[in-house]
C-alpha cells in the first residue's frame, strides 16, 4: 500500500464534490479515480478537478490498482451492493448514511469487513461534528445531572430524495446523535409520518424514541418546512443545552436551569417539593473543525491504525434497526414497536 490512503469516490452528487475537497486537502491521502454514472456529473468533476481521472462503472474503480478505499456517496438504496463489492475486493469503505436498507445486509458487511480485515465506516458526520462533541462533554459532566429527554428539529425545503423517504433521509443524523450522547440505542420506537407534498413517501415525520431509565428523545423532520432548522436540545434536572448548528456565534448555549425532586416531602400536601436551579446562560468556546474532515481523517487514522472509526459498523447498524421499527410504528398509525428484537454484538475494539 502506499504512503498514502488512496481514495475512490464513488458518486458524484450532493456531497461528493464535499468529499473530494477535503479529502484532497488531508496530508494521509489522496483522490485517485471520481466515479459517477451521470455524464454531466462527470463533466462537472472533470472541470474542477482536471488532475483526477473519472470513469462511469463503480466496477472499473474497484479494479484499479492505485484505490486502497472508496468513499460510496450515492443513493441510499445501492449502499449494501456497492459497499459488499468494495470490501470484497479487498477495499477499506465509507458508506454515505444509512448504511443499508435492511438490517441483515448491514450485519453481513460488519461481518465481511472483520472477516476481509477492512475498515467500514459510515458517514454519520454529525459525530465529528465539535458542536456534537461539546454537547456530548456538557451531557457528561455532573454539572448536567440527571438526563430527563431529548428532541430534535431537522426541517428545510428539500431537497427531495427518490429512493427513501425524508424519516430515512434526515433521522439518521438525529438517532446517530441520541446514541452518541446516552451511549446506547433506543428500547422501542413511537412514530408517524405524513405525505403532505403528495409523494409516495413520507416528507414529514414525528418520531418519539423510548431510552432506558424511561429518558425519552422525540424527533420532527420534514421537507416541507420553509424555515430550515438543525436543532438539537437535552434537558437535564440542572442544565438545559442546546445545539444549533445554524449559530455559527453561539452553536452551544448551556442554561443552567433545572428543576429536581428533593428528598423530603412538602409537606402540606404529601406531594415531593421540586427544586428549580436558576442561573446563567452560558456560550462555551468551541474550535472550530470541519466535521466532514474529522471523519475522513478518522477513517485514515483507523486505517493506519488497524482499529474501528467512531461511526463504525455496529454505530451504523444501530440506526438501520431503529429506522426499521419506525417504519413498523408508522404502518400501525404510532403504535409503539420494540427496536432490539434481536441480539446485537458488543462493540469490538
Amino acid at each position: 500500500m502506499s504512503s498514502k490512503i488512496r481514495i475512490g469516490l464513488i458518486g458524484y452528487g450532493y456531497w461528493g464534490p464535499n468529499y473530494v475537497r477535503a479529502l484532497s486537502e488531508l496530508p494521509g491521502c489522496s483522490v485517485t479515480v471520481i466515479c459517477d454514472s451521470q455524464p454531466e456529473r462527470l463533466e462537472r468533476a472533470a472541470s474542477r478537478f482536471p488532475q483526477i481521472p473519472v470513469c462511469e462503472d463503480a466496477r472499473e474503480v474497484l479494479e484499479r490498482t492505485d484505490v486502497d478505499a472508496v468513499v460510496i456517496s450515492t443513493p441510499a438504496s445501492t449502499h449494501y451492493k456497492l459497499a459488499r463489492l468494495a470490501l470484497e475486493s479487498g477495499r477499506h469503505a465509507i458508506v454515505e448514511k444509512p448504511l443499508a436498507l435492511e438490517v441483515e445486509h448491514c450485519e453481513e458487511l460488519g461481518a465481511l469487513a472483520d472477516a476481509k480485515g477492512r475498515v467500514l465506516m459510515v458517514a454519520h458526520t454529525f459525530l465529528y461534528n465539535p458542536g456534537i462533541q461539546k454537547l456530548r462533554q456538557c451531557v457528561k459532566s455532573s454539572a448536567f445531572g440527571q438526563v430527563y429527554y431529548l428532541h430534535s428539529t431537522r426541517t428545510n425545503l428539500g431537497p427531495i430524495r427518490h429512493d427513501v423517504n425524508a424519516i430515512w433521509d434526515l433521522a439518521p443524523h438525529d438517532i446517530s446523535i441520541f446514541n452518541y450522547l446516552l451511549e446506547e440505542q433506543p428500547l422501542w420506537a413511537s412514530a408517524i409520518g405524513s405525505r403532505a407534498l403528495g409523494n409516495s413517501r413520507e416528507d414529514v415525520g414525528f418520531v418519539t424514541l423510548g431510552y432506558a431509565n424511561d429518558v425519552i428523545g422525540n424527533i420532527h423532520v420534514s421537507w416541507a418546512d420553509p424555515n430550515k432548522v438543525r436543532e438539537v436540545v437535552v434537558v437535564g434536572s440542572r442544565q438545559r443545552v442546546v445545539f444549533d448548528d445554524l449559530n455559527d456565534l453561539e452553536r452551544v448555549r448551556i442554561f443552567e436551569k433545572g428543576v429536581s425532586l428533593s428528598e423530603t416531602d412538602a409537606g402540606t400536601f404529601g406531594e415531593f417539593k421540586l427544586l428549580v436551579r436558576d442561573g446563567d446562560i452560558i456560550s462555551p468556546k468551541i474550535e472550530f473543525s470541519e466535521p466532514l474532515k474529522n471523519q475522513a481523517t478518522d477513517f485514515i487514522q483507523a486505517i493506519s491504525e488497524n482499529r474501528k472509526p467512531v461511526s463504525d459498523t455496529l454505530t451504523g447498524t444501530h440506526v438501520v434497526r431503529t429506522l426499521k421499527a419506525i417504519d413498523a410504528s408508522m404502518r400501525e398509525h404510532g403504535k409503539a414497536v420494540e427496536v432490539a428484537k434481536c441480539k446485537v454484538a458488543s462493540r469490538s475494539s
